[in-house]
């Protein structure tokens, strides 16, 4: 009875990612057309795929930590997951770190980054507020018994704060290292890559802090969560993963630059040149 139980939280669950995944691609879909000429479209995608990000980490979360399924099945379904966002975003981050790093790079402007940084909170908070009431309705036993509990959670740090950090810097180095190093992959194949980056790191991670490393997704799903502060919140999910793509994305950036200037070739000195 039990891993029958188990097996229709389980469908339950994959019902509602499929779901939220369709409902929220259709919505971008729509909204790119209705503001084709405003400006705002960008903005609408980066609200949706957050919130889109947000609910199916949610319900992976619960799935995973009062479910009782396999560690395995955990991490595959994170995988598939991981993919099918990276598929519909339609050009969406997701993560503000992800948006910090693009206005580094210029492909944002400092005004654009911010803006889009406000959606991704806007929408983890939206998704906190929706995600209760598909559990409320009690569509699985695992969603019935966590509404009894009232929706509670546990806080996923399992170490000291400096240690969980670490953990949290980590994971976001190892996923924009590959985010960094796939740019000039086909996107079919980059998802994947970025797919199997990302799973590694909850695999590697999870035990620890849930392997989070995005501040907009953690404030959605850990924050509500009893056992830290918000301030140690704030230095294991927000501080951490910030550290980490800043040094993945400066650490490869030197290591570019100084390759491209051992290949390089010999200039003449301007001098010559105007002799020549």
């Amino acid at each position: 009875p039990e891993t029958g139980s188990m097996a229709g939280d389980v469908a339950v669950s994959l019902s509602v990612l499929a779901v939220v995944v369709l409902l929220s691609d259709v919505t971008r879909r729509l909204m790119v057309r209705g503001l084709a000429n405003t400006g705002l479209s960008p903005y609408a995608v980066e609200l949706v795929s957050t919130f889109q990000l947000c609910c199916c980490t949610q319900e992976l979360k619960l799935l995973s930590e009062s479910g009782g399924i396999p560690p395995q099945l955990a991490l595959t379904l994170t995988y598939v997951t991981s993919v099918a966002h990276g598929l519909t975003f339609r050009g969406a981050v997701g993560n503000p770190c992800g948006a910090l790093e693009h206005a580094y790079r210029a492909r944002l402007s400092g005004g654009c980054a911010v803006r889009r940084i406000a959606c991704q909170f806007a929408a983890a908070v939206a998704a906190r507020a929706a995600v209760p009431v598909i559990w409320g309705m009690g569509m699985s036993g695992l969603h019935s018994r966590h509404k009894l509990l009232g929706f509670r959670c546990v806080s996923a740090i399992h170490a000291s704060l400096p240690q969980a950090a670490a953990v949290e810097l980590m994971c976001a180095f190892a996923v924009q290292t590959v985010i960094t190093q796939t740019q000039s992959v086909e996107e079919k194949y980059r998802v994947h890559a970025v797919a199997a980056a990302i799973t590694t790191a909850v695999y590697a991670g999870g035990g620890v802090t849930g392997a989070v490393f995005n501040p907009a997704l953690a404030f959605s799903t850990q924050f509500p969560c009893s056992g830290n502060s918000f301030l140690e919140y704030c230095f294991v999910y927000w501080l951490g993963p910030l550290l980490g793509m800043m040094s993945s994305v400066l650490l490869f950036d030197k290591l570019t630059t100084a390759f491209s200037r051992k290949s390089s070739p010999l200039h003449l000195p301007q001098r010559t040149k105007k002799q020549a």
